[in-house]
Formats: C-alpha cells, sequence, structure tokens
C-alpha cells in the first residue's frame, strides 16, 4: 500500500460468516483512492474479501452515514489476492516475515496480521505466476502453511496449470 493521503479512504465490504465463523467479521475495510464519479481503486490487499486485489476500481454507494460501501468492480487490475495462514513457528512475527521475504523475492508485496497468523499476498500479472504457485503447493505440503486464493486472473489460472 502507498501512503495514506488526502484522497484516500475507506470503503466498506459486507461478508457472509461461514458455519466455521470465518472470516472473524462481518465487513471488512479497505483503504481506497477516491476517484471521483462514485468510484475508488482499491489501495491495500484484503484479509478476508473475496474476489477483489488492490488496484481494482470499485464502484462505491455513501449511505446516510457517510460510510462508503463497495458495489461492482468496474474494472480489474490483473492482480492476484492470496492469502497464507502461517504454521511453522506457530506463525510467528519472524515467521510472517520469512515468507514475506521469499514471495517478495518472486515479485510479490503483502503483509502479515498477528491474530489470525496470516501473510495476504497482492500478485501483480508480472510477477513469476508459476514459481508462486509451486513454492505455495510445497510449503503447504511441508506444513509451513495453508493457502488460499481470494481473487485470482487468468493469467494466474493459465500459468498455474499442471
Amino acid at each position: 500500500m502507498t501512503n495514506i493521503s488526502d484522497d484516500h479512504v475507506k470503503v466498506h465490504f459486507r461478508m457472509d460468516i461461514d458455519e466455521d465463523g470465518w472470516p472473524p467479521a462481518s465487513v471488512e475495510s479497505l483503504w481506497a483512492v477516491h476517484l471521483g464519479d462514485g468510484m475508488v481503486r482499491l489501495d491495500n490487499t484484503p484479509w478476508f474479501v473475496r474476489g477483489v486485489a488492490s488496484g481494482d476500481v470499485i464502484k462505491v454507494e455513501l449511505d446516510g452515514e457517510g460510510v462508503r460501501w463497495a458495489g461492482e468492480t468496474v474494472r480489474p487490475s490483473q492482480n492476484c489476492t492470496i492469502r497464507l495462514i502461517v504454521l511453522k513457528d506457530d506463525g510467528s512475527a519472524a515467521a510472517r516475515q520469512r515468507v514475506l521475504e521469499v514471495f517478495h523475492r518472486l515479485g510479490t508485496t503483502g503483509e502479515g496480521i498477528e491474530p489470525y497468523r496470516m501473510v495476504a499476498l497482492d500478485v501483480p500479472p508480472e510477477a513469476d505466476l508459476p514459481r508462486i504457485r509451486k513454492l505455495l503447493e510445497h510449503g503447504e505440503a511441508m506444513g509451513w502453511w495453508h493457502w488460499e486464493e481470494g481473487c485470482v486472473t487468468a493469467a494466474w489460472q493459465a500459468a498455474t496449470q499442471t
């Protein structure tokens, strides 16, 4: 995410909680750049929201209290959102940081969050998609993490088919 400036706003996404209580909230708020005309460009990687990625242009609606609620994606960024729950070293801050550093070398950005031992990766289209997928699968097989695709593109699917 870039530095927060005056053109940044919070956008709220409603989420359905499954029978296991996941995600742990019914609303996630993401930073976005206000573009005008009811549009924003997401400027951070979602922890829980599915189907959106950093850089996506989203239509928003203001409610009566001035809260911006996410609507449809108007222009996808072609970035992917990949989330990991880090198991190695019980998901410690150091373990999460190592995960971020390894994936950063393959062209991603991201951040970790302690309460859920999670790492959220923003994967741009120019990243090494096949190597990222292989590393994700290898790490899961080794018991280092569990991972999921929060938002993927046709390029991700094509590059990672075996």
